[in-house]
């Protein structure tokens, strides 16, 4: 790693990212940066460059539990950052067409955009919706280390990424507590470390064991989230138990509730006209979406997508949260924090199909800015008048941003 290496890495980070327990940000760090980036690059080449544990928050997850989060101190960030880039052109090439998490030009609309070009033009008849019951904590440093070792020779990344996942965290209560499974979820490393964890234990079995198959199968994985594609029920019954025991070898669980095989797709709708006893086709969520068949206004089937309902009202609950912490700021300043949020929001969610749930969304916003600011005085209480003009300066419309998953996608990948 020679200086322009951590210079361009250090530029690559998210300016407003909290500090680790060092209590530096992305600002201070730069008020000396070729000085600070001179010193780190000599600690690294001398070898007395030390890690410093994460700190560790929560944040709300969907069904209202919380997650760990592990915020790494910016020099460990700088590191790890100039690390990923390394690796990232050793394993590209190893990589297999089906994962598209955190990988270089992919993203999640690319997976979603596979996902449905695979219901639609392949033979799915059913779907095994698969999900790793606690992924990041409890993949085993042994198996980690012994893939990196397939392609990494470096000893020195390699003691850098032993320290990385046994480093430890600083809890809520300031206590370190050290690692001995797991890998911290936040980490700049830690989506990189997933990918190549699942590579070896998931993506190459399941690409040696379709070839077996009775029926065609589809493969779409996002990190630690999967969803395979089945013509036969026989082969997805097969898989669902074959693959419950690989990932036991490598100390993974498949999420006895979360995980389910269905009945999808656009010929299974098929087959249930033919055979109504059959029942309908189920639905899945994979990427905050959820996946139905649905009908176009011609009475064609085809798949469709929401936006995911415990999703929606998680991310209300968090923005009806933080007007709390704003009610005594500014107007304005409320208003130009909710139109990034709401234009998030829509720039994933404007998918075809999903208007509604766009609408929804940006109309339950209307209506927890409108109570705060309500609640802001009750001698001057906002008048519904005063209040639409501030909606129509601040809040972005609900519309659809994304073309049909087969534009985009044949677009991507020409035939």
């Amino acid at each position: 790693m020679d200086e322009a290496l951590l210079r361009h890495s250090f530029h690559q980070l998210k300016k407003t990212s909290a500090p680790g327990c060092d209590g530096i940000t992305w600002s201070n760090y730069a008020l000396k940066l070729e000085h600070n980036i001179k010193a780190l690059h000599r600690k690294l080449h001398l070898g007395s460059y030390k890690l410093k544990p994460s700190r560790r928050v929560f944040i709300l997850k969907e069904d209202g539990s919380e997650r760990p989060l592990s915020i790494l101190c910016l020099e460990d960030k700088i590191v790890q950052q100039a690390t990923v880039l390394v690796m990232n052109q050793i394993f590209e090439v190893d990589f297999l067409g089906f994962s598209y998490g955190f990988r270089p030009n992919r993203g999640q609309h690319d997976a979603l955009d596979a996902l449905h070009i695979a219901i639609s033009k392949r033979k799915v008849n059913w779907v095994l919706d698969l999900d790793i019951s606690k992924f990041f904590d409890t993949v085993e440093h042994g198996w980690f280390i012994k893939f990196i070792e397939h392609r990494i020779g470096d000893k020195r990344i390699l003691r850098l990424i032993k320290q990385w996942i046994k480093v430890g965290i600083i809890d809520e209560h300031g206590h370190r507590q050290q690692s001995s499974i797991g890998t911290p979820q936040g980490a700049v490393i830690s989506p990189l470390l997933a990918n190549i964890y699942l590579h070896y234990s998931f993506d190459l079995w399941l690409n040696k064991q379709r070839k077996f198959a009775r029926g065609d199968v589809t493969i779409i994985r996002y990190a630690d989230d999967a969803v395979l594609g089945f013509q036969k029920h026989q082969d997805a019954i097969d898989f669902q138990c074959g693959l419950i025991e690989r990932l036991k070898e490598f100390g993974l669980k498949v999420h006895p509730v979360k995980t389910k095989l269905i009945r999808f797709g656009l010929f299974a709708l098929k087959q249930t006209a033919e055979r109504p006893s059959r029942g309908k086709p189920g639905t899945f969520d994979f990427l905050g979406f959820a996946h139905y068949i649905g009908k176009k206004f011609s009475g064609e089937a085809v798949v469709k997508r929401k936006t995911k309902r415990t999703r929606q009202i998680t991310q209300l609950k968090r923005i009806k949260l933080e007007l709390r912490k704003r009610l005594h700021d500014k107007p304005w300043d409320t208003g130009r924090w909710l139109r990034r949020v709401v234009q998030v929001h829509i720039n994933y969610y404007g998918v075809a199909f999903n208007a509604k749930s766009v609408g929804q969304f940006v109309e339950e916003v209307k209506k927890l800015w409108l109570k705060s600011l309500r609640r802001r005085s009750q001698k001057h209480r906002m008048t519904w008048e005063r209040f639409v003009r501030y909606v129509k300066f601040w809040i972005p419309r609900p519309r659809i941003v994304h073309p049909y998953p087969e534009q985009r996608f044949y677009a991507k990948y020409p035939r």
